[in-house]
C-alpha cells in the first residue's frame, strides 16, 4: 500500500504530531468521505511507502529520521501573494526546508508542484516565468522533477472569483509558459511535466508523466502496482493511493484549493482535531464500521 499524506489537506503543515502519534501506535482511522460512518483501519506493517504532499514541510523534519519507511515528498511552492495564499509561510524558509529534506532522503524523491497556474491582470505570464525562473536557480541541486498544473474550475474556486479573478487560457499563453518553463527546467538539471492534466505540453518541451509511475513505486518498494483505476478515464497513469486526509480540514485556506470548499466548516473542524484520536477529526463512535484495509 502507497499512503498519501495527503491530497486531502495539509497534513504535514498542522497534524505533524498527529501523523507521527499513528506512525508510533501503528495504525491510523480514516472515514469515508462519502459514507461517514464507514472507517478504514490502516496498519502501518501493510504501508509500503509514504507520500507527503504539503506546502509546508517543515514541521515533520525533525520526525524523518524515525520513519523506517521509504518517503517522497510533494511540496507545493507557487508565487502567489497573500490575497491568494493567506496563511502559507514565508517561501524562503520553505525553500531552505526542501533542501534540508533533499539531503536527507535524496535528490530523486522530492519534487516540486507549482500549482495551480493562473493568469490574471496581477499574476501575468511574465511573473510566473520570471517566479519559476527564481525557483529552480534556488532549487537547483536539490531538485529533479517539477510538476505544473493550470487552475481547475472548482466550487472553491468559482466561490472565490474576486479573489482569483483570472483570465482564459489561450494556445498562445500555453506556447509561452511551455517553451520558457522547459527552457528554464533544462537550464537548472529539471525535468518539468504535467500529471492529471487534459492539455498536452508535450510540443512545448514539457513531459507528460505521473506522480508517482509505477516504475518509481517498484524502485522505492520492490512491489508491482496497477495504474489508479479512478483515474483511468482522465488518462492519469499514477499508481492507486491511500488517502489518510479529511476535506475543509487545512488551514491554509487558498483561494484556489478543492479540498477546501466551507471556510465555517474548516474552523469547526480544526476545533474537532485530537493529536491523541486514531481520526483526524473527531472520534470513533459507537456505530462506526470499522474495517482493515490492507492494500
Amino acid at each position: 500500500m502507497i499512503l498519501n499524506v495527503s491530497g486531502r489537506t495539509d497534513i504535514v503543515a498542522f497534524y505533524t504530531e498527529w501523523f507521527i502519534n499513528r506512525y508510533k501506535e501503528g495504525y491510523v482511522d480514516v472515514r469515508n468521505p462519502f459514507n461517514p460512518s464507514l472507517v478504514s483501519r490502516i496498519k502501518f506493517e501493510n504501508v509500503d511507502l509514504i507520500m507527503f504532499c504539503t506546502k509546508n514541510p517543515l514541521p515533520i523534519i525533525k520526525y524523518l529520521k524515525d520513519i523506517d519507511k521509504p518517503i517522497l515528498f510533494h511540496i507545493t511552492l507557487t508565487p502567489y501573494k497573500c490575497d491568494i495564499e493567506p496563511y502559507v509561510p514565508d517561501k524562503t524558509k520553505i525553500i531552505e526546508g526542501i533542501k534540508e529534506i533533499s539531503n536527507i532522503i535524496g535528490i530523486d524523491n522530492v519534487c516540486v508542484r507549482y500549482d495551480p497556474i493562473f493568469i490574471s491582470d496581477k499574476y501575468t505570464v511574465e511573473y510566473h516565468i520570471k517566479a519559476f525562473s527564481k525557483l529552480c536557480s534556488l532549487l537547483n541541486g536539490y531538485v529533479k522533477k517539477v510538476i505544473v498544473s493550470f487552475i481547475d474550475n472548482y466550487k472553491n474556486v468559482r466561490s472565490n472569483k474576486q479573489y482569483i479573478n483570472d483570465l482564459p487560457f489561450t494556445e498562445e499563453i500555453y506556447k509561452k509558459i511551455g517553451e520558457n518553463f522547459s527552457k528554464i527546467a533544462k537550464e537548472n538539471n529539471m525535468t518539468v511535466q504535467t500529471c492529471f492534466e487534459d492539455r498536452n505540453l508535450t510540443k512545448y518541451g514539457f513531459i507528460k508523466g505521473e506522480c508517482i509511475s509505477a516504475e518509481l513505486a517498484f524502485k522505492l518498494t520492490g512491489k508491482i502496482y496497477k495504474p489508479w483505476k479512478a483515474r483511468k478515464e482522465r488518462k492519469c497513469n499514477c499508481v492507486e493511493m491511500v488517502d489518510i486526509g479529511a476535506y475543509n480540514t487545512c488551514n491554509h485556506l487558498c483561494k484556489y484549493c478543492y479540498a477546501n470548499y466551507d471556510e465555517k466548516q474548516v474552523k469547526n473542524n480544526i476545533k474537532q482535531h485530537d493529536k491523541k484520536s486514531s481520526l483526524l477529526i473527531g472520534e470513533l463512535k459507537s456505530n462506526d464500521i470499522i474495517k482493515e484495509r490492507i492494500k
